[in-house]
């Protein structure tokens, strides 16, 4: 228990006298900490507060999802790009009534457009000349403007009819489209006259499903096909075009298997041309988050920041509403020395710091703040029967706690356990029972977050009583480490006019103690049939909550990741035939991070 004895963690509990939270999915009984008043020890009157400028956000980013405009009511943005223009950056997403800008993706402000087919999935920005040029799927015309922060757009073009658009500005001046989204489809790409638009040279096909060669392009969160209108589906939805160019080489990002499944992610041709010659990389799919509190990587758009480094802006996957409920996130890319590309997912939900803290974000850009509330106990003002407290602090964005109501006063508490470190609280609120449609009659969700060492004397973390943004996942990062054992979210106002629900009520910071033993290299069983599948198995690690599966094409290079939760065994069936693997398995817990063995799986 992370290194606490039991004599320890009664001490603890015997100076709490009486104020531990009850069980989980109920309102605790007499004075437990969920049941004390706000005004008990003056909010505000102990914390540090809020950081004054964060340098830390965690995914999913906390934009103005908008709810769709058809039943039923729920919020979706996917497909997502950034482009830079006027040390401005501007992030697209398909399905968002709008687009967002930010000088340095801290907080991003909303533009609602004139113009633009807004409504057309998979919007393609590119800059040229000053302005920015826009287009989407089966647009059929190209949109463009000076000021896309006042957000008037206009017609400059016709254009065919492109299925998921990816405009591409080449350093030495000529313009490329690439597109495609079919079922076991293919990505092709013409060349475009940079003035006009017209189509100069194309299309070329540059590369076509294979999920005979490649286990992960194969369709269903296990990536064993799954049933789709009674029908078994085994190949992939191709789509989501992305072309970089870095050091000579061209480097054709493409999503697979479909937009539905956490196990939705990207992989990577590259060539020396922009129109053929493409060649498969074994590393693929570079772009994966198939576990975690969200997962999916893929329909992504990669752009640099002001300081040169790389970004991946991603679809993640939450498709419980509707199938195509989704969010963003935002990752940490960049190059090995020998060309190789990548995506730096690991443990991509929690803490990480904004572009511009560190110098060079690939592979170092977690400041090690461990999520403290996973499993902890929780209390309820009230709660659903079939959505419990406990819902909110289970690491999964697809469940949720919802109370009875949407009134004031509705609340949540998790019990920490023991004092811990805290550095930041992540507030992902649900949609339940909501009617709201488009961006229409949104009401901004208003609350109060506490925190408490003895639950008697609380302090306020953030206080949005008065709140006027649309906010369904707001990070907060504190000024400085505070000691906490309890946290305690109470409603002033439902967010779009719904019941109080909450996806989980995320706690980041470090437990006391060590950090959990290290695992030894995992056996690894590879399919002798079919390669494309492996077991792997290791034993159970002292002080460990979950595990994480690292894997990678050499021992020091397991780039790819695979969130497990606390189990001690996971089938992967998502890699790429004739390929040799090695594998690792690292132990997790309050306490950090310990990394695991390597084993090598033929």
């Amino acid at each position: 228990m992370r290194g606490r004895t039991t004599a320890a963690r009664l001490l603890v509990l015997a100076a709490a006298a009486g104020c531990a939270a009850g069980p989980r999915g109920a309102a605790p009984g007499g004075a437990a900490p969920n049941d004390a008043t706000p005004t008990d020890g003056a909010p505000g009157a102990a914390g540090p507060g809020e950081a004054a400028r964060p340098t830390t956000f965690a995914n999913p980013l906390d934009i103005e999802y908008r709810f769709m405009p058809e039943a039923p009511s729920r919020r979706e943005a996917a497909d997502p790009m950034v482009v830079r223009l006027g040390g401005e950056y501007y992030l697209f997403a398909s399905k968002s009534g709008g687009y967002w800008h930010s000088p340095d993706m801290r907080r991003w402000t909303l533009v609602e457009p004139t113009g633009l087919p807004i409504e057309d999935y998979a919007p393609s920005v590119v800059a040229l000349g000053g302005r920015l040029y826009y287009t989407a799927h089966k647009s059929k015309a190209v949109f463009t403007t000076d000021d896309p922060r006042a957000g008037r757009w206009r017609k400059v073009a016709e254009l065919g009819s492109y299925a998921d658009p990816a405009l591409f500005a080449d350093d030495d001046g000529r313009l490329y489209l690439y597109h495609g989204s079919a079922l076991n489809g293919s990505i092709a790409v013409v060349e475009l006259d940079p003035r006009t638009f017209a189509v100069r040279a194309g299309p070329d096909t540059v590369m076509t499903a294979d999920h005979l060669a490649h286990g992960w392009e194969r369709s269903g969160a296990d990536n064993l096909g799954a049933v789709l209108n009674g029908v078994l589906r085994v190949g992939p939805y191709v789509e989501g075009a992305w072309m970089t160019k870095h050091a000579g080489t061209y480097y054709l990002q493409y999503a697979a298997p479909g937009t539905i499944w956490k196990s939705y992610a990207d992989g990577v041709y590259t060539s020396r041309s922009p129109t053929r010659g493409f060649t498969y990389a074994p590393a693929s799919p570079f772009s994966y988050k198939p576990g975690g509190f969200v997962g999916g990587a893929g329909h992504s758009g990669t752009f640099q920041d002001a300081g040169g480094n790389y970004w991946r802006v991603t679809t993640m996957i939450v498709s419980v509403a509707h199938k195509f409920e989704r969010r963003l996130g935002i990752f940490p890319a960049g190059f090995d020395a020998d060309g190789t590309m990548r995506n730096d997912s690991y443990l991509g939900d929690y803490p990480q710091y904004l572009p511009g803290v560190v110098r060079a974000p690939l592979d170092g850009n977690r400041p090690g703040w461990m999520v403290l509330s996973f499993g902890k106990a929780t209390a309820a003002s009230s709660a659903l029967d079939s959505f419990p407290a406990a819902l909110a602090a289970d690491e999964d964005i697809r469940t949720q706690w919802v109370a009875r109501t949407g009134d004031a006063g509705e609340r949540l508490t998790i019990d920490l356990g023991a004092v811990d470190t805290v550095r930041a609280v992540q507030v992902n609120l649900g949609e339940y029972g909501t009617t709201t449609r488009a961006r229409e009659h949104v009401v901004a969700p208003r609350w109060l977050l506490e925190a408490s060492t003895d639950g008697r004397r609380w302090w306020t973390l953030a206080d949005r009583r008065a709140n006027a943004r649309d906010a369904p996942h707001e990070y907060v990062e504190l000024a400085r480490a505070a000691p906490v054992r309890w946290v305690r979210l109470t409603n002033v106002r439902a967010a779009a006019g719904g019941r109080f629900a909450v996806r989980d009520l995320r706690v980041f910071g470090r437990a006391p103690g060590p950090p959990p033993a290290a695992v030894p290299a995992p056996t690894v069983a590879r399919r002798a049939d079919d390669d494309r599948t492996a077991t792997l198995a290791w034993p159970r690690a002292r002080g460990a909550e979950r595990y994480v599966v690292r894997y990678g094409i050499a021992p020091d290079r397991l780039h790819a990741s695979y969130e497990v939760g606390a189990d001690t065994s996971l089938t992967m069936n998502s890699l790429n035939r004739g390929v040799r693997y090695w594998f690792a398995v690292d132990a997790v817990s309050g306490t950090g991070v310990t990394r695991g063995g390597v084993a090598g799986g033929g």
